[in-house]
């Protein structure tokens, strides 16, 4: 183990929400198996939990059993970046995992002030989100926008910034087909996902409920916000269409199925370091897409509907997340996912398998910081991948064992080929 001896000291932001459950489920398993890679640091360590509404420790020490000596609760807005910059000083955090809807250059200068390492699952900005109509139908370019303003100003910091699955996990396999098959050159990459988890007593669901399996105004801010982006040579396009009246043919080796093409980071990334044709294709349980469609004359009345996230710990769930890569080549198409089941996933983690895949990718990101030389500066997944030295798919993998790979003979080309309007 290359570990200093000094206790690591970890801040985990947003610790009430279901990734911080996720991830902390993860470090519960790594403090115990002396073979996981940060299971030393874990030993060693103290972990800060902040949240505006933080639970109580009973919470955390029945799910953690294991890490119930490690963990310090915290109560505090991390809009109040005082507070937050004496509670890196006071505790002398090394590294801040957020999982938090704080603003993401907020933390980030925070952090840059006093060299503490950074990792996120996503960006966030509280000025578009509190000014939402200014930016309507665009909130996700302009977060991105926002935060390469600043990117480059960070000097001062190890970050790894949009580390989940997507963005995150789908970038290592977008580069991993990429490498596999450098000869050849594609002509379009979608990340792709297919979300079949519901209850699994379908009784259970109320006719005009939001159900999904990760926070349900993040997805409604893709889904009915935000125009349908993709990129090409370069430049985010957007479609002038509601996200839920077009949909997209995908094959995975004859699974089969259509999905919305929604904005989000990874593609964006990707496809300004290659030059190819980049979208999302994004299919949810079906409960909430026919609800999505029936509103699609008055798509802001959703936000006034009840919304809840799928959690196996309130009623059993059944289905699965596949989450994965589409890489298009002229005469033929590469893939590569993970599926993961929602049965399996809670009977180990206790949680839905959509937020344990964002776990993993986490995970992998911490263990980067902690144990691999990064040299200072911000990183998307996919420029860390690219431009440093690191072990990242070992960490990866250690928890994401399964990884589906191979190949369509023909294919459905690119993104106008593959559309069609919804069909009931």
């Amino acid at each position: 183990m290359n570990m200093k001896a000094k206790n690591t000291v970890i801040s985990i932001l947003g610790s009430a929400g279901g990734v911080a459950k996720s991830l902390l489920a993860i470090l519960n398993k790594s403090i115990l198996d002396n073979k996981d890679p940060i299971h030393d640091t874990i030993f060693n360590d103290k972990i800060h939990l902040i949240d505006v509404k933080q639970k109580e420790l009973e919470y955390y020490h029945n799910l953690f059993p294991n890490l119930s000596n490690k963990l310090l609760l915290h109560e505090f807005d991390l809009m109040d970046t005082m507070t937050f910059k004496k509670h890196l000083e006071s505790t002398k955090t090394d590294i801040v995992v957020d999982l938090s809807y704080a603003d993401t250059v907020e933390m980030l200068k925070c952090c840059n002030e006093f060299g503490v390492k950074y990792v996120n699952s996503a960006l966030e900005n509280t000025m578009i989100d509190e000014n939402e109509d200014l930016y309507a139908g665009f909130p996700l370019i302009e977060r991105i926008r926002y935060f390469e303003k600043s990117k480059k100003s960070f000097t001062n910091t190890s970050a790894i910034v949009c580390s989940g699955m997507n963005p995150g996990v789908v970038q290592w396999m977008a580069i991993e087909l990429l490498n596999q098959y450098a000869q050849d050159s594609p002509i379009a990459c979608y990340i792709v996902e297919q979300d079949t988890s519901f209850f699994k007593d379908k009784k259970l669901a109320k006719k005009d409920v939001i159900y999904t399996t990760w926070s349900p105004e993040c997805f409604l801010d893709e889904a009915i916000m935000s125009y349908p982006m993709l990129i090409q040579h370069h430049t985010p396009l957007f479609l002038y269409e509601p996200v839920y009246n077009l949909e997209f043919k995908v094959n995975l080796g004859g699974n089969q199925f259509y999905g919305c093409l929604m904005p989000h980071e990874e593609v964006y990334t990707l496809c300004q370091l290659y030059d190819m044709e980049g979208g999302f294709l994004y299919k949810v349980n079906e409960h909430t897409t026919e609800l999505i469609r029936s509103h699609l004359d008055d798509v802001d009345e959703l936000w006034n509907h009840e919304m809840k996230v799928l959690d196996p710990l309130e009623a059993p769930l059944k289905g699965e997340d596949l989450v994965g890569v589409l890489l298009v080549f002229k005469d033929k198409e590469r893939y590569m996912y993970n599926i993961l089941n929602n049965d399996a996933v809670f009977s180990e983690y206790k949680t839905n398998a959509t937020y344990f895949q964002v776990a993993c990718g986490i995970y992998a990101s911490l263990t980067v910081l902690l144990l691999d030389q990064i040299p200072k500066g911000v990183y998307y997944v996919d420029e860390l991948l690219l431009t440093t030295n690191n072990h990242y798919a070992q960490y990866l993998t250690y928890y994401m064992k399964d990884f589906v790979t191979g190949e369509n003979e023909n294919t459905d080309g690119c993104l106008l080929n593959r559309m069609r309007k919804f069909r009931d």
